[in-house]
Parts: C-alpha cells; structure tokens; sequence
C-alpha cells in the first residue's frame, strides 16, 4: 500500500511544480489544511513561498501551527517551509514555529551577490543522511530566497552565498531544504524520491 503524503496548504504557495514532481515518481499527495488528515497522513510536506509573517498568519489561522507541533510521522520543509520550522525570521520579524532552533537573517547584498539568491548552487554534504541517498556530494540544487539560517548543530548540508548557510537540515522526524527540489532536475526528483522511500 502506497505511503499517503499531506501537503500543508497554508495559502499562498504555488505546489503545482511539486505535485508534479511526486507525480513522475508515482506519488499522489493531498494538498489539505484538514489538521486530521495531516495528522494521519503518513508523511508530510511543508512548502512555502513568499513572506515568513504571512505565511505564519495563515498557519495561524487555519489552526496549524500547534499541529505540525505535534507531527511524529516524517515531515519534508521546502524553501520558506523549512525558515517557518525555526523560531525566527529577520522578514518582519516574524515569529516562526520554533520546531528547531535557529534564525532566519537576510542576505547582506553585494555587487557579485544580489539578492534574492536565485539559481543553481552547490550543497555541500556535513553528515551521511538518507535524504543524500545516491545524491553527490556538492551536487546543485536551485535556489531562490533572501533570508536563510546560519550554519547550526543540525545542519547537515551547506551552501556558499557570501559565507556559509544551511541548506539542508535534520532534527528529530523533520528534514527541510532551503532550495527547490521540485526545481532542481533528476538530482531534485532524488530527493523527493529518497524523502518517500527512506523516511518512516
């Protein structure tokens, strides 16, 4: 029996493109914001575009946010799903879940390095996790963000944008990524794939 898959709809986020991506691996995923069936969904995704403090509201309001709490099954933060898993943002100093601790900071632009930072950039394996699984170390992801967290005790894969960030994280049963894997080509598609195979 194949594994049921929630995704968190907090308003807002456009989760064709990842919907997409676990349909190619032969994934179907509910997009809900039903706390029951997130709550008895055998993993969940976390997604999330545009700003920290509107996406907390809507999270907020939908009664969510003690919920994803409370999640013990496998839970994947994507891009701001994974800055809303820590305790803070810079980004109107909005107040985050606080599941790991950490937080966010802008960018510091440059001429070299404007911001947001968007496209293709290396990620650089810390520690062996089943979410590399069959992925190179150093292998490129595509990103685009402004805000993201400093390298931390649960960091387990960083990137280089004018000083080190965390790029991918493991704490407990969540696992996040600061870029788009649903973006991100074969190498995006195996990690989905190593999140539906590895986790739970």
């Amino acid at each position: 029996m194949a594994a049921s898959i929630a995704i968190i709809d907090g308003g807002g986020a456009n989760i064709a493109s990842l919907t997409f991506a676990l349909q190619r691996l032969g994934v179907s995923a509910a997009l809900t914001a039903d706390k029951a069936t997130i709550m008895a969904a055998d993993k969940v995704i976390l997604p999330g575009v545009g700003a920290a403090a509107d996406a907390m509201s809507k999270l907020q309001q939908a009664g969510l946010c003690q919920v994803i709490h409370e999640l013990k099954q496998p839970v994947l933060g994507i891009c701001l799903g994974m800055q809303l898993l820590f305790e803070t943002s810079e980004e109107d100093s909005a107040t985050c879940l606080g599941v790991i601790p950490g937080n966010a900071k802008r960018f510091v632009p440059a001429p070299e390095r404007p911001v947001p930072h968007m496209g293709w950039n290396r990620v650089t394996q810390r520690v062996g996790s089943p979410i590399f699984d069959g992925i190179a170390d150093g292998a490129h992801f595509y990103f685009v963000h402004s805000y993201a967290l400093p390298v931390g005790s649960d960091s387990i894969g960083i990137t280089d944008y004018g000083g080190e960030f965390t790029a991918v994280v493991e704490h407990n049963n969540f696992v996040a990524v600061q870029f788009h894997p649903e973006r991100s080509g074969e190498t995006g598609a195996r990690l989905l794939e190593n999140f539906v195979k590895h986790y739970g």
